[in-house]
């Protein structure tokens, strides 16, 4: 991302923080290692630049993938969560501001934000590799810290299954830019607020990186039928 003008840097160390270009069957991909999070110290629009970067180089579907902390009782540490809706609990819009409607409308519609379609397909190719995917809504916080159990228990109230620090800005953009778009969620930790277990992040990384080959075979049959 250095080497990238206006990209920003990726601080989260097991964000590689590099560009990938390449295929998968006959398909041309684009890949990031690492993304951006508020957290960070990053305004909305240096978060979401790549997904507009990526849609100027000609991408026409964007697949996203995150780890989140999984707050329904059905869902358990390394499940596969499609995200069919989310909440967003961040403080700032990558939207606010002067809107440039070459890239799109301001007042962005938001009432199917992941394309159904590519959804059905996800779901499809899920169930023809035999690999249990579960769907949910997830809401996206600002971090770094991990929550309270209040604050889990308030957030599940509002209907979410999953929390998460990212993912939401990049499909709010993605939107504003006529990008369909499907995001995946490994659940990393269980967030039970009536028994909540304390975690580190390297517990979050290694159940992440345990999911990765199933993601991966997962994303992979879906961009070959894209």
């Amino acid at each position: 991302y250095n080497e990238i003008p206006n990209f920003p840097i990726a601080t989260v160390e097991f964000h590689k923080g590099n560009l990938l270009f390449g295929t998968i069957g006959d398909t041309q991909v684009v890949a990031m290692q690492g993304r951006f999070h508020y957290y960070e110290g990053y305004t909305m629009q240096q978060i979401t630049f790549p997904i507009r970067v990526m849609k100027a180089l000609g991408i026409e579907y964007l697949l996203l993938s995150n780890a989140a902390g999984g707050m329904n009782i059905d869902f358990k540490k390394g499940d596969l969560v499609l995200i069919d809706d989310h909440i967003n609990e961040l403080p700032e819009n990558p939207l606010r501001g002067l809107n440039d409607a070459a890239f799109g409308n301001r007042f962005v519609d938001m009432s199917c934000p992941y394309n159904a379609q590519l959804n059905s397909l996800i779901k499809k190719i899920a169930q023809a590799l035999n690999m249990p995917l579960k769907q949910g809504v997830y809401v996206a916080v600002q971090g770094p810290n991990l929550e309270t159990r209040a604050e889990y228990r308030h957030l599940k109230n509002m209907g979410a299954d999953m929390v998460g620090m990212s993912t939401v800005p990049e499909v709010i953009v993605a939107n504003h830019i006529g990008l369909p778009c499907a995001a995946i969620s490994v659940v990393t930790d269980e967030c039970d607020p009536d028994d909540l277990q304390p975690i580190s992040i390297a517990e979050i990384i290694a159940v992440a990186g345990k999911a990765d080959e199933k993601l991966s075979a997962l994303i992979v049959e879906v961009v070959k039928q894209l």
